[in-house]
């Protein structure tokens, strides 16, 4: 028998918008840098696009350049800070460029790899998984405010896939994606990804 929908939860994962680093390549994990311009105004365009949505419960990263997303997308009335939204630990990649790691290590790839001194693939799926579980007792229209590499992970685990598959997961900044199920809470689905519009 179909479960009620009403009682399923519908994840909504919101990528934050444009930093001096994201817009450089510059991997920021820890780095708590605010929205740029340019940021400022991707993130004012999501308060329209979620504006049919009433959220039971908004979640974001406790980095600035999400928690700034969610107050210009209009939801920061309700923003609960949840720590396992953070971006990955780039260690010491920290405000590296993917071709800079690469100088030293060719054929480098952080979902296989991870990042010395920072956070491994099994250390970011089971904090994915952690935060996953706890979000799937949930009902209701949920928000999580996060970023690029942390929420490519989350999508993966939340169907199921291995923490490499997330390299196929395109996401730009201040996108907006969909996890929730196709008729019961046993097929998780990914029902929108990286919209932009």
């Amino acid at each position: 028998m179909p479960a009620n929908p009403a009682t399923l939860p519908r994840l909504y994962v919101i990528r934050h918008g444009e930093t001096e680093w994201s817009r450089s390549g510059q991997h920021t994990g820890r780095t708590d840098l605010p929205l740029t311009p340019t940021g400022e105004a991707e993130a004012r365009t999501l308060a329209p696009r979620l504006a049919g949505l009433v959220f039971d419960r908004v979640y974001s990263s406790p980095r600035l350049r999400a928690c700034e997303t969610c107050e210009l997308a209009g939801l920061g009335d309700k923003i609960e800070i949840e720590p396992d939204l953070a971006e990955w630990d780039y260690g010491d990649y920290e405000g590296l460029r993917v071709e800079e790691i690469r100088a030293g290590r060719p054929d480098w790839n952080i979902y296989r790899d991870g990042c010395p001194h920072g956070e491994s693939p099994d250390q970011i799926a089971a904090r994915a998984d952690r935060l996953i579980a706890r979000l799937r007792t949930l009902t209701g229209t949920i928000a999580l405010f996060s970023h690029g590499h942390f929420s490519r992970v989350l999508a993966v685990r939340w169907v199921d896939l291995p923490v490499p598959a997330a390299g196929y997961f395109l996401i730009n900044t201040a996108s907006v994606g969909l996890l929730t199920y196709e008729q019961t809470r046993s097929r998780p689905v990914i029902g929108l990804w990286n919209s932009t519009k």
